[in-house]
């Protein structure tokens, strides 16, 4: 095979080549919406517009019912306007799909109840670049304003290039021509967190601002389009987190310890959408079109940090009651706490962007070129600060505290301290921590994970309609993608200046302390981190471990795709038979390159990876009966990449001061996607394009699949930072692996119904939405048990009751999802498992528009409110649904704004 740079050019001069002889057809989803039907009634003076939300679920109808492959869609209820306060609530709500709440707002997508790791995302048919070590896209970064459209395919087809294992989610932004008149559209809303500011600095009111422009000139050959959102919006939660639960001599298990947090986040998000057509000739258009968008997620978390049964504490002899063999009530003596003040930074910018050409002629041929180009920078600073009663352990003032372990965490009941008293908590080292930093002692930490992600693809396709009484079209095409993300680590030990070991908080940086009563205790000690490191009061000292450096990686990956895809349509009986039959080959080429530590002196530069083949066919067929009656049946291979994190050839190791010993994780440069063999049936009845009801049943073979191995390993000749006395290098490495033989299965019922198809008195009221059910089952490693595949949920169900009628519209929504074993990272920084509980939340919008002919034409208010019953996350140990390890309450959300089209 040619080498990188010659395929590059040999792929650049063949685009350049159709440009030039202008043969150049849609990229597939580059391709326009099919559009609602409108045809007008007999009698105007009667005619109900539908518009809004309706309108919405209108085209989305339509999209799914035209679709060849089986797909769900959400559409703007205008310009600029989803339903929702960001793409990821929008596409939560759609059926057999639900999101991963970061800090209350919705962040990542589940379908069909997996993980988000195996689905992918594009914009515009694009693959994009994650702000994140995974593959899936945070969907906060992405204002809902700038966004017209969003599909989920949950069956691939050949020409689906960037296709995910469970699904494959494309993100649509305006096309001006498509639209086909002029618009101007502004809007704003005002935000406020019920929570109130749970940290004195915080803010528990924000706003957002929206701007859109779409026109066309030069008689309506050229359309240029232009939006623009910003956002500076509070979150609020208050947090309880356990270190973990330890094991008595009478075989019991109590709190370990616990770090309760008031978590406050200000989120700033820029988010620029432009697109640019031109109609070249009457067969040939050319789309330019990019997304900016700028995030800050600056948040600050205050708490105090409780070493109970893992410490110096003592449990009182007599002072407990159990609950089975867990002890949920008792006294814990000589408590020596840590107030903790830590800021968090995370700030991300990424450009999205690429030109479409397309040739459509009339003599049946077409040939489609595309290029992409996707990029991610950003930076995730911690900043960790520490308090307590004297410098180092056993020195300082110590707490007697009453505790209580209840299905809300661990809370105490008394405390004979007072955790804002000044003169009492200083700045310092207070249980010796630091022992093995470079002065002996720290009194915090700097972590910044810097992440570089660029993503450069191109796509090239060739079709040719024909006249058979079976195929109607036969399509070729070829891909190519080149992509690149790196980390790089900044850590540094914090140190008070001047040498200082404990210092009294300086008066100007007193603040009111933050409130934890929520967990029985009083106000703390309080402060900005961020200020007192930029005004010197804290210096960074080099952290000189190697294990610094060794956590850098960078993995680069190539794809070479090609694909042959025929289109179907056929007279069966009364009935049409519709669909495509397709071959997608793909050449993936991945090499990681990072640091190992193979030997005391040195850090060894390492690269490894691997190439290899994957052959996907696939097949999507729809039965379309007169009566509106589809019967879908697809099968296809499918594939998921693995995420980078997992890839990387670096080695990440520390002492766990919760195991007692060494513990590590690293990377498997070799390692190979999720591999699935997959077949689906889908039964629906629609209703015109007013709405739809449908049963869908999948399977999925995993012929491979990635879950991560714990195994013995020796640190010796390693630089390792141990606590004193401690010697023993034997410890244990995680690392991810393939596996075999695994299933993926399950139903759905979803729907769209309008009241009116059941009677016109109903009309303006419906309801959309519905349930799946999944079952997985996986065997990780020789003679193991089977488990669940990690963060998925056996069911997910959502729902939307509406009115729209008159000007008027009113909806409330509920979206559940059952409780999973998901991913966490754990006490000592490993990544470990827990069990999710099932959440439910409930969302509520009301609204009116100014109709049509009246004085305020184009103005519409609306008032929202998310999380409506403050649904909690929570997680708990595996298996023992009374050992909290994190439960996190957000408060509700209310919303409040309006938007004018002139």
């Amino acid at each position: 095979m040619a080498n990188q740079t010659e395929r590059a050019q040999w792929l650049g001069a063949s685009m350049l080549a159709i440009i030039v002889a202008a043969t150049a057809v849609p990229a597939m989803a580059q391709d326009t919406a099919p559009q609602a039907d409108s045809a007008p009634q007999d009698d105007p003076a009667s005619t109900i517009v539908v518009t809004g939300f309706r309108a919405a679920l209108e085209n989305a109808v339509n999209v799914k019912k035209n679709a060849q492959t089986i797909v769900e869609s959400v559409s703007a209820e205008d310009i600029g306007k989803l339903p929702d306060a960001s793409i990821g609530e929008s596409i939560a709500r759609l059926p057999g799909l639900t999101s991963q709440r970061l800090f209350g707002r919705a962040n990542s997508i589940a379908i069909r109840g997996a993980s988000a790791d195996l689905s992918s995302t594009t914009l515009n048919g694009r693959p994009q670049t994650s702000t994140g070590e995974q593959r899936n896209v945070e969907f906060d970064q992405y204002p809902a304003e700038v966004v017209s459209r969003v599909d989920v395919y949950k069956t691939p087809q050949a020409n689906l290039i960037h296709q995910g294992l469970v699904g494959t989610v494309d993100i649509r932004t305006i096309r001006p021509l498509d639209y086909g008149k002029q618009l101007i559209a502004v809007g704003a809303r005002g935000v406020y967190a019920d929570l109130g500011k749970v940290n004195a600095d915080s803010n528990d009111m924000g706003y957002r601002l929206t701007g859109t422009y779409v026109d066309q000139f030069a008689g309506d050959r050229i359309g240029v389009a232009l939006s623009v959102a910003y956002s500076d919006e509070p979150y609020q939660s208050k947090e309880f987190e356990a270190w973990g639960y330890a094991d008595t001599p009478d075989g019991q298990k109590v709190i370990g310890g616990i770090k309760p947090f008031g978590v406050s986040t200000q989120l700033k998000r820029l988010g620029i959408q432009g697109s640019v057509q031109m109609q070249a000739t009457d067969t040939l258009m050319l789309t330019f079109d990019g997304f900016y968008g700028d995030f800050k997620d600056k948040q600050i978390k205050r708490g105090v940090e409780f070493p109970l049964y893992w410490s110096s504490a003592s449990l009182v002899p007599g002072s407990t009651t159990s609950d089975g063999n867990f002890i949920n009530k008792g006294t814990f003596t000589n408590v020596e706490a840590v107030v903790n003040n830590h800021g968090y930074e995370r700030t991300s910018k990424i450009f999205s962007g690429g030109f479409n050409a397309k040739y459509t002629g009339d003599d049946g041929w077409s040939a489609s070129f595309d290029f992409g180009y996707s990029r991610t920078d950003r930076s995730e600073l911690s900043l960790e600060t520490n308090a307590g009663t004297g410098y180092g352990p056993g020195v300082g003032a110590t707490d007697t505290l009453d505790f209580v372990s209840t299905k809300t965490g661990t809370r105490f009941t008394s405390s004979q301290l007072d955790y804002s008293e000044l003169n009492l908590m200083v700045l310092t080292d207070p249980l010796g921590w630091g022992a093995g930093a470079p002065l002996g002692h720290q009194e915090g930490y700097y972590n910044d994970r810097i992440i570089d992600d660029e993503l450069k693809s191109y796509q090239i396709e060739f079709g040719k309609e024909i006249e058979s009484s079976f195929l109607s079209k036969i399509t070729a095409g070829l891909g190519y993608t080149d992509r690149t993300k790196s980390k790089t680590p900044e850590e540094y030990f914090l140190n008070l200046a001047n040498g200082a070991t404990s210092l009294v908080l300086p008066e100007q940086y007193r603040m009111d302390g933050t409130d934890l009563s929520f967990i029985g205790v009083g106000p703390i000690l309080s402060y900005d981190p961020f200020k007192l490191l930029e005004d010197g009061v804290y210096v960074l000292t080099t952290n000189p471990s190697k294990d610094v450096p060794a956590k850098a990686y960078s993995v680069t990956e190539r794809v070479m795709s090609a694909y042959l895809m025929a289109d179907i349509r056929a007279d069966v009986g009364s009935a049409e038979l519709t669909g495509n039959v397709g071959v997608l080959a793909q050449n993936t080429e991945q090499k990681s390159r990072g640091f190992q530590n193979l030997a005391a002196a040195d850090l060894v530069p390492t690269t490894r990876g691997a190439t290899y083949w994957d052959v996907l066919p696939s097949a999507n067929l729809s039965l379309r009966f007169p009566s509106d009656f589809v019967i879908r049946l697809s099968g296809a291979r499918e594939i998921q990449r693995p995420r980078f994190e997992d890839m990387k050839v670096s080695l990440d190791y520390g002492y766990n001061t919760n195991s007692g010993v060494i513990t590590g994780t690293g990377g498997t440069p070799t390692l190979r996607p999720y591999r699935a063999w997959a077949a689906d049936m889908n039964f629906e009845k629609y209703f015109g394009t007013k709405g739809y009801v449908g049963l869908q049943l999948f399977y999925k073979k995993l012929q491979s699949y990635v879950y991560r191995e714990t195994v013995p390993f020796d640190y010796t000749g390693l630089p390792v930072i141990l606590p004193p006395g401690v010697t023993d290098l034997q410890g244990t490495i995680t690392r991810p692996v393939n596996g075999s033989g695994g299933k993926l299965y399950g139903f759905e019922v979803a729907g769209t119904v309008p009241f009116e198809v059941i009677t016109p008195a109903l009309e303006g009221f419906g309801l959309t939405g519905g349930a799946g059910y999944t079952k997985t089952s996986i065997r990780p490693g020789v003679g193991a048990s089977a488990e669940d595949l990690p963060d998925y949920s056996r069911w997910v169900a959502n729902g939307t009751l509406f009115f729209e009628k008159w000007g008027f519209s009113a909806r409330g929504s509920v979206r559940y999802r059952s409780s999973f074993v998901g991913q966490f990272v754990g006490f000592g920084g490993e990544r470990e498992l827990r069990r999710a509980l099932s959440e439910t939340i409930v969302d509520a919008q009301i609204g009116y528009e100014f109709q049509k002919g009246s004085a305020l034409e184009g103005l519409s208010f609306f008032l929202q409110g998310q999380n409506l019953t403050d649904e909690p996350f929570v997680s708990v140990d595996t298996g023992a649904s009374i050992q909290i390890r994190n439960y996190q309450s957000y408060g509700a959300r209310y919303m409040a704004g309006f938007n004018y089209r002139f």
